[in-house]
């Protein structure tokens, strides 16, 4: 067992579930909490200390400091918060949420003496519920760690190792950086989506009978729960207005292009750059380096190796081994 010891998954849906699966793979004491009475079925099949009573499950938090997890949807973060404050008022508290300034503010409002620092694994698939999730959901997948001026860097290294445990490498990061990028590489994407499914949908039978690789590729995600798509792109609504107004230019100019010349060989040409750089970023040789956890200018050292493209690949007692592009 590593750092952490005792680990409380409050919700064990897709995410949830694969982080009290990973958690327990890794050694750790897990038990977790869920309204859905068939999921806390299926986990207790499967072998799991699980139920439905989630003031029972903090009060456990609260007496063997366990970190909280919140896997929840957005909407219900402010409910669980209330429970927290009622149950664990000074835990250590993470979550696995898709938006980060959304829950940092509901952390300060409703649990603010939660020793709070955010996450978020970036892995999952259009399925979910317990049945959908898996301890290796998050081999060699990003998980970002809030690396915020004032947070406890004790509760961050806890959280590090977390993730590490699950299999992931940590990208740190505030919680408005989080925002504005996942609003570009996974709520835009939804939303986009969502529009080409609905557009081949109304080529009627034929059209669907001819999808094949790039059609069934690029809506992959709208076959997600519609209600969890919403909550997580409404709630970080100011950053994906952002992204949308972007891939509306870009659109716009294709078209005007497209209309007047007949080419579309600037849009052609520039999403084929970006796919390079996802691809060089990924292939590039890595530099390894050490990040005191313990030293003043901690928190500014991992917001600067998460802004590089940067991560976090090991914790060395309380240095955190990192490598950056």
């Amino acid at each position: 067992m590593g750092l952490v010891g005792n680990v409380c998954v409050v919700g064990l849906g897709l995410i949830g579930g694969s982080v009290l699966r990973a958690a327990a793979g890794a050694g750790h004491s897990v038990w977790g909490t869920t309204a859905s009475a068939a999921d806390a079925s299926a986990a207790a099949a499967d072998g799991f200390d699980v139920g439905t009573d989630a003031a029972a499950a903090l009060r456990r938090a609260a007496e063997r400091d366990a970190l909280v997890v919140l896997a929840v949807p957005l909407p219900s973060v402010g409910d669980v918060l209330r429970l927290v404050t009622e149950h664990a008022p000074g835990c250590r508290l993470t979550d696995v949420v898709s938006v980060k300034e959304p829950v940092a503010e509901a952390v300060r409002r409703f649990a603010p003496s939660a020793r709070y620092v955010g996450g978020h694994p970036m892995a999952g698939t259009s399925a979910s519920g317990w049945a959908a999730g898996s301890a290796g959901l998050f081999a060699d997948a990003a998980w970002v760690v809030a690396a915020e001026d004032g947070g406890d860097p004790s509760v961050l290294r806890e959280v590090t190792a977390l993730a590490l445990d699950c299999g992931a490498h940590v990208v740190p990061a505030t919680a408005a950086e989080h925002d504005a990028a996942v609003a570009r590489i996974s709520h835009l994407p939804h939303v986009l989506a969502a529009v080409l499914a609905a557009v081949g949908a109304d080529g009627g039978p034929l059209a669907l009978a001819l999808a094949a690789g790039s059609f069934g590729d690029g809506t992959r995600v709208a076959g997600s729960r519609v209600e969890l798509v919403r909550a997580m792109c409404e709630g970080n609504r100011s950053a994906l207005l952002d992204a949308v107004d972007d891939a509306l230019g870009r659109l716009g100019a294709a078209r005007g292009s497209l209309a007047s010349t007949g080419s579309l060989g600037k849009t052609l040409e520039a999403g084929h750059a970006g796919r390079l750089a996802l691809t060089e970023q990924r292939a590039a040789a890595r530099t390894p380096l050490r990040i005191d956890l313990t030293a003043p200018d901690a928190m500014a050292a991992l917001r600067a190796l998460g802004s590089r493209g940067g991560r976090i690949t090991a914790l060395d007692g309380a240095v955190a081994l990192a490598e950056t592009t």
